[in-house]
């Protein structure tokens, strides 16, 4: 694992000279057979990581072939985490409907922020539009 970490970390410094995931493979492989094997181990935690390291080897192993992916989704985590709280807070939605509003308007006020513009304008003009029968008006750039 620590080579294939320095090796994306490496490649993010410039364009790597071979296919990361070709160069590699034997590593993966290899890896891939330690999993196999302890997908039926008597300890636990070690079957559950080989079991789940090969359940979701492409998405795990996709930075190998796309370096400029994150290793990890603490950033993603660390942007829901307000959200989760606040979902907490409030005592979560009643139906499949209002958890999907909720969703919906998470989504759009980060987006929103992100690109440097006031979702609360945003949200006015929608709906102020939606009212008169106009179109849903795209997320800003």
């Amino acid at each position: 694992m620590e080579t294939l970490i320095g090796a994306v970390y490496t490649a993010r410094e410039g364009p790597p000279p071979v296919d990361l995931f070709i160069y590699h493979a034997p590593t993966l492989a290899r890896l891939r057979t330690a999993c196999e094997q302890h997908q039926n181990s008597d300890h636990a935690k070690t079957r559950a990581l080989g079991v789940e390291l090969l359940n979701d080897r492409d998405a795990i192993f996709q930075v190998v072939r796309h370096p400029e992916l994150p290793l990890t989704n603490n950033e993603a985590e660390r942007a829901l985490r307000h959200w989760v709280i606040l979902r907490k807070l409030s005592l979560g939605t009643r139906t499949a409907t209002g958890s999907r509003v909720f969703a919906l308007l998470a989504s759009v006020i980060d987006t929103c922020r992100q690109r440097g513009f006031s979702p609360w304008r945003y949200l006015e003009r929608a709906i102020a539009d939606r009212r008169v029968g106009q179109p849903l008006a795209a997320l800003p750039r």
